[in-house]
């Protein structure tokens, strides 16, 4: 099965909102907007155009994460990194949907996000995951993660992994 990204569209609204719902329960953004679906879409829109940004925002690409047409979980690409995503937020937040899990769709798309800030020209990648997501730091080193140190932020600790994005293969697929 091959995992593609795409741009968030209009006809996503249900199926991306049950999977933030379901994100929630885990204390995760899964939308990172709130509000109609209209809004969701231009604050996307505009982040991915750098307009319009909040002060502690980033030009992002906001992307879903797709196996053969259905959509699995989402991925959020900074362009650069400011202070707070330097420390505790990195490069890129990805997710998968529960039911969709343990099948190497993080993996896909951890790898198709690093061809991306590749062509961004970012050839270090930082990649970050809360302490206690084994699963997620399995990702992150199976794809080439570099363990620098951890930092703890609200009282949750941050394991912080650098990735060269020159040894990324573009070709994404899931077993």
């Amino acid at each position: 099965m091959s995992i593609t990204l795409r741009e968030l569209r209009a006809e996503d609204e249900h199926v991306m909102r049950r999977m933030h719902a379901q994100l929630s329960l885990e204390g995760f953004s899964f939308l990172l907007a709130e509000g109609p679906w209209e809004y969701v879409l231009r604050t996307v829109t505009e982040e991915a155009s750098g307009i319009h940004l909040p002060a502690d925002r980033v030009t992002a690409d906001f992307f879903v994460a797709e196996a053969d047409g259905v959509p699995v979980g989402r991925v959020s690409i900074r362009h650069y990194l400011n202070d707070f995503l330097h420390n505790y937020g990195g490069h890129i937040g990805y997710a998968v949907a529960p039911e969709f899990r343990s099948k190497g769709y993080a993996t896909a798309i951890l790898n198709l996000s690093l061809v991306r800030l590749a062509e961004l020209g970012v050839r270090q990648a930082l990649v970050i995951c809360e302490a206690d997501n084994v699963a997620s730091a399995r990702v992150i080193e199976k794809c080439g993660g570099q363990f620098e140190d951890a930092r703890t932020h609200h009282g949750t600790t941050m394991l912080r992994y650098w990735v060269t994005t020159s040894n990324v293969d573009g070709q994404a697929t899931a077993t």
